[in-house]
């Protein structure tokens, strides 16, 4: 029998939760941050390193793998799973992100979205039917309610018809998802930074009935304040007995108030795009290996990390292949990152689990404010 899908909160601290995600591919330990293989991969990793980071669940975009290799294409290769070799859970975004936000043309109807791919100009509609349809063929374990994201800033009655639209698109992903043991799906709570519209977006999405809830319309440039601010209260608004994922954040500071906020799961392009641009991001700030400095200096990105760029490199060797534009600094840098921010997770969980989570964000905040690594 296929194992269903679950969600178990073990230990709370204040208003984060420590818990546990099932899935028939395995447990989601959480607070969780999800790596992004936007197009079937992590860029710079095979998925034996994203696990070896401690990675549960990997994040793959629908609009991405519609245009190229095809859903089609790939349920005939057997799903996206044994397609980019990776054996646990996967969560799919419904693609209406990436419809309003990477494409030119494009045409938003009740029934749903008509638009230009990027890649070629060829035209497409995503609907919730279609999203759904998609997201099946590529075998997604936790899939996402096609929903439209509000643009920041928006008036309130741009807000309200747009997030309204959304909830109606919920109830036909949900009719659309039909039965499918051993599969989730996600509603997504929108209304921008009004209260009232998130608290009716709540409702509409608990009357629906969801296995799990997002907050979405979020880290789209509101600013962190007024993203906390929104995330003092709208978690709460969602099931206590079911996982709640910020979706597209963060930066880690993001993360430690997010969780300290109720909220469980997490997804960020971040440390996988600031891998490739030289980025290592560090328990005490970022540091930038393009930057002269490091031309000479023998010491390691992180002495407390244990990643592998950490233990077997120095900053000169990473400063040298990132200038030479070889493909090993976006390699190395990148598994630092992932690293990292699975370290900091645990670390979060750790905490919840004892009882200190307060104790833990201020140390995390004491050690940034410091200065990063390369001032030392």
């Amino acid at each position: 029998m296929t194992k269903l899908f679950g969600y178990k909160v073990a230990a709370t601290d204040g208003k984060a939760r420590r818990g546990v995600v099932r899935t028939a591919r395995g447990d989601i330990q959480t607070p969780a941050f999800m790596p992004v293989g936007t197009a079937a991969t992590v860029k710079g990793m095979l998925p034996e390193n994203v696990a070896a980071t401690g990675a549960d669940i990997l994040l793959g975009n629908t609009y991405h793998l519609m245009l190229r290799p095809g859903a089609e294409r790939m349920a005939r290769l057997g799903g996206l799973h044994r397609f980019m070799n990776w054996a646990g859970p996967i969560l799919t975004d419904s693609g209406g992100f990436q419809v309003m936000s990477l494409t030119g043309l494009r045409k938003l109807t009740e029934k749903g979205v008509t638009f230009k791919s990027h890649v070629d100009g060829s035209a497409h509609f995503l609907s919730p039917e279609s999203s759904m349809e998609i997201q099946a063929m590529l075998g997604s374990d936790i899939v996402m309610a096609f929903d439209e994201c509000t643009p920041f800033p928006a008036s309130r009655e741009v807000s309200l018809e747009s997030m309204q639209r959304s909830m109606r698109w919920a109830q036909r992903s949900k009719d659309a998802f039909g039965k499918r043991p051993g599969h989730a799906l996600f509603g997504i709570q929108q209304g921008s930074v009004f209260a009232d519209q998130r608290e009716e977006s709540a409702a509409a999405l608990k009357g629906i009935d969801f296995d799990g809830y997002a907050i979405g319309g979020l880290a789209v440039g509101e600013g962190q304040e007024m993203m906390f601010d929104v995330l003092d209260y709208a978690p709460g608004m969602l099931p206590e007995d079911k996982p709640r994922y910020l979706m597209g954040v963060g930066k880690p500071d993001d993360i430690v108030g997010a969780v300290m906020r109720g909220v469980d799961m997490f997804d960020c392009v971040l440390p996988s795009r600031s891998g490739r641009n030289g980025q290592a991001l560090t328990r005490m700030g970022a540091v930038n290996i393009k930057n002269a400095r490091h031309r000479d200096d023998p010491r390691p990105l992180d002495p407390e990390c244990a990643c592998p760029a950490c233990t077997g490199y120095s900053r000169a060797y990473l400063h040298h292949v990132f200038k030479a534009n070889e493909i090993i600094s976006s390699m190395l840098m990148t598994w630092h990152n992932l690293h990292y921010y699975q370290e900091l997770m645990a670390g979060l969980r750790g905490a919840i689990e004892s009882g200190s989570l307060s104790a833990f964000a201020a140390s995390f905040h004491a050690r940034r404010e410091k200065g990063d690594l390369e001032a030392l």
